[in-house]
């Protein structure tokens, strides 16, 4: 019975360690090193951890935040009902792991109805935990949910190791991708805002007023400055995230600028948004030509980027790669991202890529879609259905997926199939010209002209003597500029 028992422990260990069911799943063996961003990848390499980094009782009561040390880690997760479904979601904690550089040596599971308000998972299981933490001489354990602090801290006082939560895992990865100047603001200002509740210290490191006999026959000389250092760090806290908003209000402006003169322009815009790892740097790069960095790993893209591209017909349109969604994504950085996250809700069509050879690509659908609602007015912009990764799905599943998306489009990044259908759809749903126009435009204003040929749908151009003849649709705007400059041919 007891051999049972072990390999039956055995087999959800070696389910959760695997990739399986996880957004890594689909590239696992797959040769990436020919892509772009080949140098970045190399520098994210060169920041993993170093080995030998331990976690000690004094750091976990330290009131001064620090960076997570993540390195030997054993995973713990609670289900009531579901144990396939906890077991997935563990797995995708176990690939979060391997992002943020740990070495995951375990995994744990418990069936309770609800988490203990004490220790999360009880005083018992906390105590056989933390004799698995000393026998794999782990340094970190990591919470398949979010953790209330007084959880955390009854969890560390049982198991003597740091303990975070999925949030903490997924900011920590976050911090280590951030590039620009504002996703590193974003992220930090996430970090505080997860950070302040959760301060230690209380009792260490006082300065509370005291006196006489309160300070214990010390008298003059004594007395503190009446703040504790708890209070300290967070007032310094609060200070620093006043000033980290401050900073993205003002780098906003900037990106509303460069939006305004878009929206001038009229130029049709495009999102590509979906779950992490689903192939959407992949796919812009081979919509546009571009050369964005690509990995295969979770939220390996966190800064946005914008890059001009032509339909079939040569129409101009912007189209944007954003940041990877992920089941329980944290409040904290979808508050923080909101200022970037606008693209999404001023977009006039949503690219919404599917890692279609995923086990269970429909839970990331309602995942990417559950994240869309908490941005207003995302939810109501067109979207279109792209079912990525095609040569590494089967037949029988990319059936099922059309069956259920009918308009949606099939391609593979990776080998270029599909592209051009997905061009000739994303022509299809982008808001097309809607007024007509037959003027002609003196030579001297070849800039007009230009500007028809990327904006304007032409039916005909034709040259006569007194300028260029245009024929066909365009914006009001554009409509109206090119009727006040066209020549009068009744002259």
């Amino acid at each position: 019975m007891k051999e049972d028992n072990k390999s039956r422990a055995e087999d959800v260990v070696a389910r959760i360690l695997a990739r399986t069911g996880t957004a890594l799943e689909s590239t696992e063996g797959v040769d990436t090193s020919a892509d772009a961003g080949a140098l970045e990848r190399e520098e994210r390499r060169a920041l993993r951890r170093v080995a030998g980094i331990g976690t000690r009782d004094d750091a976990i009561e330290s009131v001064e935040y620090q960076r997570l040390a993540l390195e030997r880690v054993v995973l713990v997760g609670i289900y009531s009902a579901d144990q396939a479904a906890a077991e997935a979601s563990l797995r995708e904690l176990a690939a979060l792991s391997d992002t943020a550089g740990s070495v995951v040596l375990d995994g744990l599971l418990q069936r309770r109805e609800k988490p203990d308000p004490g220790t999360y998972l009880g005083s018992g299981k906390a105590r056989e935990l933390g004799e698995l933490v000393r026998t794999l001489e782990a340094d970190t354990v990591i919470v398949d949910g979010e953790l209330a602090p007084s959880q955390r801290r009854g969890l560390e006082d049982v198991i003597k190791v740091k303990v975070v939560d999925r949030t903490a895992l997924i900011l920590d990865i976050f911090a280590q991708h951030a590039k620009s100047r504002e996703g590193k603001a974003q992220v930090e200002l996430a970090q505080l805002e997860y950070l302040l509740p959760r301060l230690r210290g209380w009792g260490k490191s006082l300065s509370r007023q005291a006196g006489g006999r309160a300070a214990g026959g010390e008298g003059i000389g004594s007395r503190g400055p009446g703040e504790t250092k708890i209070e300290m760090d967070r007032r310094r806290i609060r200070t620093r995230m006043a000033r980290l908003r401050k900073q993205i209000r003002a780098m906003k402006a900037g990106r509303d600028t460069k939006r305004s003169g878009r929206k001038r322009t009229r130029t049709p815009a495009a999102v590509v948004v979906g779950y992490t790892n689903a192939g959407k740097s992949s796919l812009m790069n081979a919509l546009v030509g571009s050369q964005i960095m690509v990995a295969d790993e979770l939220f390996a893209t966190l800064d946005p980027t914008v890059r001009r591209a032509l339909t079939p017909e040569g129409r101009a349109y912007t189209l944007t790669d954003t940041v990877g969604f992920v089941a329980n994504l944290p409040h904290q950085l979808v508050e923080a991202f909101r200022s970037t996250l606008e693209e999404v809700a001023g977009a006039d069509l949503l690219l919404h890529v599917v890692d279609a050879a995923h086990p269970d690509p429909e839970a990331q659908i309602r995942a990417v879609r559950a994240v869309l609602a908490e941005i207003p007015g995302a939810m109501d912009r067109p979207q279109l259905i792209v079912l990525n990764k095609a040569d590494l799905a089967s037949k029988e599943r990319i059936a099922v997926l059309r069956s259920r998306h009918a308009d949606s489009v099939v391609v593979s990044a990776r080998t270029g199939q599909g592209i051009e259908q997905l061009r000739d759809k994303i022509a299809e749903l982008l808001p097309h010209p809607n007024v007509p126009i037959d003027l002609v435009i003196p030579f001297s204003r070849g800039d007009l002209v230009a500007r028809a040929h990327e904006e304007a749908e032409l039916d005909a151009v034709e040259y006569t003597g007194r300028g260029t003849r245009l024929v066909g649709m365009a914006r009001s705007d554009l409509a109206g500029l090119l009727q006040d400059t066209a020549v009068d041919e009744q002259r």
